[in-house]
Order: structure tokens, then sequence, then C-alpha cells
């Protein structure tokens, strides 16, 4: 048999779809183990999306829609950006994706070289990196403070002749920092004065406590030059839909629709009525959840540091990024074989001796994984 693609081949797999696998191959055998792994909202999608797509269905909608979405969902999701994000979105640069992740390989694709850099700022989500390589082009790890996780003068110095774009996510999975406005100025200000591209993943948008999101694409000059990611997971319990979507200017839209044409043609037809029905509803179920993962983490994040363990500022998404002294990959394992709890290790985003704890899951779940950690 031939050699299978060299590209391919030397990418690790997901982190954290592993540890879950791991977690949940435990508890299929019996184990009664307490899953903080994997970035899912555990309630379920609220009933008046799944009844928009029950009735589509019914009337027949399972058949091949417009390549970039379907039009009621692009133009939706125009407003929505015009309306919440601060910048002005036409219904041309908006382009449906089969999940966020899909939304930023495609981006990637449609905008990098071979040779090409991109910026990644750590701790960073793990298939920015993968993306960036299956494109042909190479990441080039930031390291943002351990202190405050924002951004400051140093990221200039990871800016070379091969730069073409930054990632940029908040707030981040996997630390929940929220970037304030210094941050998100210095970053489009290198980003203007370099000539850059700006990858904005804000897929955890809604998911903020106590703080201000601002999108990257609202600063003067940056929207012409940003792609920015958003999707129907996270904020709407929407994980299994797959359904998230790319806003940015028309050119880069034109080629993101050729890599969508020739993988996966479009999102399934059915669900982006559903995910229609998620912009133009009530938004309260989101405001509900966001007010439930909120009183999750005001319980969890001071927990963890009365065990002792230095936490990530966790003012978005719903994750506790903790410091822990050792092989964090060791920890990780000997947490799930001998205390049954299910964490992904920080090596994963680009920070070795830090683990990631979600705290999307009930609240009898973390007092119990609080109890078993203490016992380690």
């Amino acid at each position: 048999m031939k050699s299978l693609s060299e590209k391919v081949s030397g990418i690790p797999p997901s982190a954290t779809i592993e540890i879950s696998n791991a977690a949940k191959k435990m508890a299929a055998e019996g184990v009664d183990v307490v899953s903080l792994s994997i970035g899912e909202p555990d309630f379920d999608t609220p009933t008046h999306i799944k009844d928009a797509c029950i009735e589509a269905l019914r009337r027949g909608e399972t058949h091949y829609a417009p390549s970039t979405g379907i039009p009621a969902l692009t133009g939706a999701i125009a407003e929505k950006i015009t309306r919440e994000n601060g910048f002005s979105a036409r219904q041309g640069e908006v382009i449906v994706t089969c999940g966020a992740k899909d939304a930023i390989y495609e981006a990637m694709e449609a905008v990098l070289n071979p040779g090409d850099e991109v910026i990644v700022l750590d701790p960073s989500w793990v298939s920015y990196e993968p993306c960036a390589r299956l494109s042909g082009a190479r990441a080039r790890h930031h390291a943002l403070s351990p202190a405050t996780f924002q951004v400051d003068d140093t990221l200039l110095e990871a800016v070379g002749t091969r730069t073409k774009m930054i990632v940029v996510n908040s707030p981040s999975n996997p630390s929940g920092a929220v970037l304030n406005g210094d941050s998100i100025r210095l970053i489009a200000d290198i980003c203007r004065d370099h000539d850059l591209f700006a990858l904005s993943d804000e897929i955890y948008e809604k998911l903020v406590y106590g703080k201000e999101h601002v999108s990257l694409a609202s600063l003067p000059g940056m929207a012409e030059r940003t792609i920015t990611v958003n999707g129907f997971s996270k904020a709407y319990a929407m994980t299994g839909w797959r359904v998230g979507y790319a806003v940015a200017p028309r050119p880069i839209v034109r080629q993101m629709e050729k890599v969508q044409q020739h993988t996966i043609s479009h999102p399934t037809t059915f669900a982006m009525f559903g995910a229609l029905a998620a912009l133009r509803g009530s938004q309260d179920c989101v405001e509900s959840m966001r007010r439930e993962f909120e009183r999750r983490r005001d319980y969890f994040v001071p927990a963890l540091r009365d065990l002792g363990y230095a936490t990530a500022p966790a003012d978005g998404a719903f994750y506790a990024y903790v410091m822990v002294e050792g092989d964090d990959m060791a920890i990780a394992r000997s947490w799930l074989r001998e205390a049954h709890v299910a964490v992904t290790p920080g090596t994963a985003f680009g920070t070795p001796g830090w683990l990631r704890l979600s705290y999307a899951t009930s609240m009898e779940s973390l007092r119990e994984a609080v109890g078993r950690i203490a016992r380690i």
C-alpha cells in the first residue's frame, strides 16, 4: 500500500475529543465518571428551535439549499451582526457553515497560502493550528500573560515577514478570559499597521459575566480585514446541529463558498430553519442559560481556589482554567484513573502546567467533582 498523506499524518487528533471518549468508555464500563472535559452545554436545545426544525421537515425542507445558506438565515445573521456587534454586515458577506469549526477551516483555506504564518494566542483552542496546517500555513504561537491573559506589546515580536493572519478568541476557550478594550485595540493596530487579516472566533460571545464583549471588526478599519466566526452551538445549546457562520468581506466569502461547494455543499437544510428560529425568536432562553452558567462559575471557581489552585480569569465561556504543579498530561490521567474526574490537559491548548475544567454540567456534579479533587 502506498503511504498516506504526510500533512494529515503530522496533525494530532483533537485532545478534547480524545479525553472525552476515554471518559465515555469508562462510564460505559460502569465507572461513575464526572466529566468536566467537553465544551458542550448540558441543556437541551430550546423547544421553539426544535419545533421550527420539525416544521421545516414536515413541509419538505429536505432538499439542496444555496451553498452559502438559506437566504432567510443569511439575512437574519447580517441583521444580528449589524444590530449587536457594532459593525455593518450585508447578506452577501455571510456564509452559513457546518459549525463554527468548519467556518474556521474554510476561512483559512480561503485566505492562506503555503508558507504563510498565522499567529495563535496561547492558550488557544486545539483546532486553530491544525486548520492552519491543513491550508499549508504555519502557526506561530504567542503566549499571553498567565497573570492577565491579555495582549501586550510583546505581540509585535511575533509578527514576521510571512505573517498573514492573527487568530483571536474572546471569550476564550480554554481560559474563559475576555479580551479587554486595550487588548482588542492593540490587535487592531497591529493588523492595520502590518496589513494582516484577523480571524475573530466569537462563539462564546453570549456567555460573558460582568464584562463586555467587543467584536474586533467593530474597530475602525477592521471590518474589511476581519473574518468573524460564530454559531449556535454554545449560546443556544445546539452543538449537534452543526450550524455556524462567518461574516467577512465579500471576496473572502466567495473564496469560502468555493471550499464549501466542493466539500459539504451546505449545512443541513432543515437545521438552518432551526437556527433561523434561534435568531428570530425570544432570547430569554439564552439569558436563562447564561445566568445558570454564571451561578455555577460563582461556586466552582472559588471552590477550586479554596483547594489551592490558581485560576485564569473566568469572565466568559464555561471553563475554569487551573494551574497545576507537574506534568499536566499525567495529572489529568491520574485524576481520571484515581478520582474518576475527566479534565483536559493544558498541553492541548499550548500551555503545559494547566488543566481545563468545564462547568457545563449540573451543580450536583460540580460539587461531587470538587469533593473528589480535594481527596486526590
